[in-house]
């Protein structure tokens, strides 16, 4: 796949970041995303079968990444209901392109040095389907297993998918500068995600996630 080959996503396109808001009324729905986020993870650790946690990571396939967008996506960056957001943002992501943002990640692990792919736990080479499954363990791991590794591996992950996505958009600059520039948009978002949730993992190891 030449980056003359890749092709858009049908609907994560430039602005699939900034296309869900939260609700109207700030203070309430403050209240809502902390209370509805603790209480999910509560229930969750509480009684972690596999039925329970099938049911939440299929929970956007069924119901759209809007329903928790209403709940999430206005929270706090750096807080519990906004590093649930954020890790359900990213497996949609993935999940509407796999092919896409599996070109971009591969390109990330080929140009990038560091232990990014060992954090985030993708093989290598990785195909399409094994970064769903990727999407998957990890939006598990965060309800049943280290909520801060997952995190981080989530961090990981959109680290080396950013970094893939602005070497694309460079190869771009000139022959399709319109697809550059939402390659560039793409990588921006893809970075501020792993910041988000680097800053979110480093919170819940201090206890401090809330």
């Amino acid at each position: 796949m030449s980056p003359r080959d890749f092709h858009r996503p049908a609907q994560f396109s430039g602005h699939e970041f900034e296309a869900f808001k939260g609700g109207d009324d700030p203070a309430v729905m403050h209240r809502v995303a902390h209370e509805s986020a603790s209480a999910l993870l509560a229930r969750v650790r509480n009684d972690p079968t596999p039925e329970i946690l099938d049911r939440l990571v299929a929970f956007t396939d069924a119901n759209g990444i809007d329903a928790l967008a209403e709940l999430w996506a206005g929270a706090t960056a750096h807080s519990l209901p906004g590093a649930l957001w954020r890790i359900y943002l990213m497996r949609a992501v993935i999940r509407q392109s796999p092919d896409d943002i599996t070109y971009l990640f591969e390109r990330g692990v080929r140009i990038t040095e560091s232990i990014d792919q060992l954090v985030a736990g993708a093989p290598a080479p990785a195909s399409p389907e094994e970064i769903l499954e990727l999407a998957d363990q990890i939006l598990r791991g965060v309800f049943a297993g280290d909520f801060a590794l997952a995190l981080a591996r989530g961090a990981a992950f959109c680290r080396l998918a950013s970094a893939g996505a602005t070497s694309v958009a460079d190869d771009l600059d000139v022959i399709e500068p319109d697809r550059s520039i939402e390659l560039t948009r793409r990588a921006l978002r893809l970075s501020e995600l792993a910041v988000d949730l680097t800053a979110c993992a480093a919170l819940e190891r201090d206890g401090s996630l809330d």
